[in-house]
């Protein structure tokens, strides 16, 4: 995640080139790692983030520190990401395990430049990713947008083109201006909207009651967030492994839930950057992004293959994959939630 916003791989003749030197090394690094581990009772887990340190990985951070993982058999080492890290880069060439994503069509962008990684499960049910405008010249709803100037982060434009288009809007009805992470353009006028994450609470403070939401979910484009990534190579070899970590993570989202406020006590101890009373504000969106009627029903994680054919369909008709397009199986696994029903279920 790059100023909030979903980070969107995109997939340079260099780039790929360099994913296939570290590819070479997959088989044997992530075998390694795991296979030493395992030989102690244990398996050691790199889980790879794809932005920095944040309230999105509350429920791991609770399960580290409460031993849940321990209990599970897996020591963990959560690695974060930033400006610059390519994250998808250290899981596809065996130095972490797992990975993170901000969002979905990053995994699937990849997978279509023939890098064999695969989503197992969802942090967020639903992406946070919202068009925040105001009262008095109000986006409700796409058709809204026509005529009006949107600003965003050079990272999503290709969420609104996906917008507009899920929509049947012409991208010349509306005018687009890049953003970065502030809100000013909105409070000064110049735009009609503005593009952000609704976890980040501190951000959007500025722009006080008279705030209307738009989120791209309800505007028809149903990205996931926090999306659980491997290699096809670990998920062949070390399933089990996968299985516990899920386990672990489950757990510590599942303590998170019943007690928010002891969570952010464990997340600001461990990250000392971070500042309290803002995470006990932002734990309530980030609880209601991890838990909501689809994991009432399928449990904590859950994802739904019809709906990452459809984000498939939505790219492909944007052209947006350098490759072949990826098939549904190509990008995301149910297999290790399929492993940790009984759990999850329980806490979704």
């Amino acid at each position: 995640m790059v100023n909030n916003v979903p980070y969107t791989f995109s997939p340079s003749r260099r780039r790929v080139l360099q994913y296939g030197t570290a590819l070479g090394a997959v088989g044997a690094a992530s075998s390694f790692i795991s296979m030493e581990a395992l030989a102690a009772g244990k398996a050691r887990v790199n889980m790879q983030l794809g932005w920095l340190a944040s309230n999105g990985i509350l429920g791991e951070v609770v399960a580290n520190r409460m031993g849940f993982y321990k209990e599970e058999g897996i020591e963990l080492k959560i690695t974060p990401g930033g400006p610059g890290v390519d994250g998808v880069a250290s899981v596809a060439a065996g130095r972490a395990e797992s990975g993170q994503l901000s969002s979905s069509p990053s995994l699937m962008l990849a997978r279509s430049a023939g890098i064999p990684v695969k989503a197992f499960a969802a942090g967020y049910q639903k992406h946070p990713f919202t068009y925040f405008s105001l009262a008095g010249n109000p986006i409700r709803k796409p058709a809204d947008m026509v005529g009006k100037t949107i600003a965003t982060q050079p990272t999503a434009v290709i969420l609104l083109r996906a917008l507009l288009a899920k929509n049947g809007i012409a991208e010349d009805k509306v005018k687009v201006v890049k953003m970065g992470s502030d809100m000013n353009q909105l409070i000064a006028g110049r735009v009609a909207a503005v593009t952000g994450w609704q976890t980040n609470t501190n951000a959007l403070k500025i722009l006080g009651k008279d705030r209307v939401d738009m989120m791209l979910w309800d505007a028809g484009i149903r990205l996931y967030a926090n999306v659980y990534y491997t290699t096809d190579d670990m998920l062949a070899k070390h399933k089990d492994v996968l299985v516990r970590f899920l386990t672990g993570s489950a757990r510590g989202w599942g303590y998170a839930r019943k007690n928010p406020e002891a969570a952010v006590d464990h997340l600001v101890a461990e990250y000392r950057n971070l500042d309290r009373a803002s995470e006990l504000e932002a734990v309530k969106p980030v609880l209601g992004f991890s838990f909501d009627a689809v994991t009432a029903k399928n449990g904590w994680a859950a994802m739904n293959p019809a709906n990452w054919q459809a984000q498939i369909d939505v790219y492909a008709e944007l052209k947006q994959f350098k490759g072949s397009i990826p098939g549904v199986g190509d990008v995301m696994t149910t297999d290790i939630l399929e492993a940790t029903e009984s759990l999850r279920k329980k806490i979704g």
